[in-house]
Formats: C-alpha cells, sequence, structure tokens
C-alpha cells in the first residue's frame, strides 16, 4: 500500500495526539509484561502492526486499525493486583478496553470490534474478523510473547531505546 504525503501526515497526527495525551500516559503507570509498561507496550504493536499493514499491500482501513492498536490494552488496571477485577484477565480486558476507549474517546464501532477480538484464542467464540483485526490480533501475541521471553534486566536497559523507537509513527 502506498501512502499519499498527506495521509502519511494525518496518521503521524494522529499517533502523536494518543501517544501524548494525558490520558494515554496514565498507561505508563501500568505493568504489562515482565518489566515494561502497556504503554511501551501499546505503541510498540501500534507501530509495527500499521508497518505491516503498509507493507502488506492490502487495502486496510489504516485510520481504525491505528485507533484499535492504540486502544486495545486500554483497560487501566494493575491486573496483577487490583482484586475485584475480571477474571481471566486475558479474556476479559479487550471488552474493558474497547469499553473505556467508546467512554473516553468515543472510537468507532469498526475499532472496537478489532480491540474486543485482540486477545483471541483466550476469548475463543469471539475470533477476530477481517485483515484489520487479525493483523493486531497477531501482532500483539508476538510482541507479548517476545516482551515475556526477554529478561527483566534487558528491557530495562533498553528503555530509553523503547521510548526513542515509539517517539514517531513512521
Amino acid at each position: 500500500m502506498t501512502l499519499t504525503n498527506e495521509r502519511k501526515e494525518a496518521l503521524e497526527k494522529t499517533y502523536q495526539f494518543y501517544l501524548h495525551h494525558e490520558a494515554i500516559l496514565k498507561m505508563k503507570e501500568i505493568p504489562a509484561h515482565i518489566g515494561s509498561n502497556v504503554y511501551i507496550h501499546t505503541f510498540k504493536v501500534v507501530k509495527k502492526v500499521m508497518k505491516k499493514a503498509i507493507k502488506s499491500h492490502k487495502n486496510l482501513d489504516l485510520e481504525n486499525l491505528l485507533i484499535a492498536a492504540v486502544f486495545h490494552d486500554y483497560y487501566l488496571y494493575n491486573w496483577r493486583t487490583t482484586k475485584d477485577r475480571p477474571h481471566p484477565h486475558g479474556k476479559y480486558h479487550p471488552g474493558i478496553a474497547a469499553e473505556n476507549a467508546k467512554r473516553d474517546f468515543n472510537i468507532s464501532e469498526e475499532s472496537q470490534r478489532m480491540i474486543k477480538t485482540h486477545m483471541w484464542p483466550f476469548n475463543f467464540f469471539n475470533p477476530p474478523k477481517g485483515k484489520e483485526a487479525r493483523l493486531l490480533c497477531n501482532v500483539d501475541t508476538w510482541i507479548a510473547l517476545v516482551e515475556c521471553l526477554t529478561t527483566r534486566k534487558h528491557k530495562i536497559k533498553k528503555a530509553d531505546k523503547y521510548i526513542n523507537y515509539i517517539s514517531t509513527l513512521f
């Protein structure tokens, strides 16, 4: 897929809006996979999913995909310590993230649908529908796996690199 400069600029503007938004910055306080936080995990997913989408040469809905990737883990609680969280976290957090994103940012139904299915097969009866949803599911799974297998010490050493990496979309 070839992007015009105008479309690239529009996607970058959307990316920057969310990257620096006060509500999104709160995700830095929520731990993710060992030694990481939800903010860094989220924007690593956004960058990778957009890179793969553009490289795929398929006609994909990049705007909704970008927004779904930003909010895929917008559940806003520490699942390791919160007592009243739904169990299991992997199954229920996509619905919570979609509801929070709808409440706080009024995201589209299509973006909500992608968010709700990104944890397949944990939410076995709710598989991703559409190329964008499958791409988000696959990229998030891959990045989470790599994060889980990478040592905490290594991640702390690379923290500045990740912040620099996610600073721009393109």
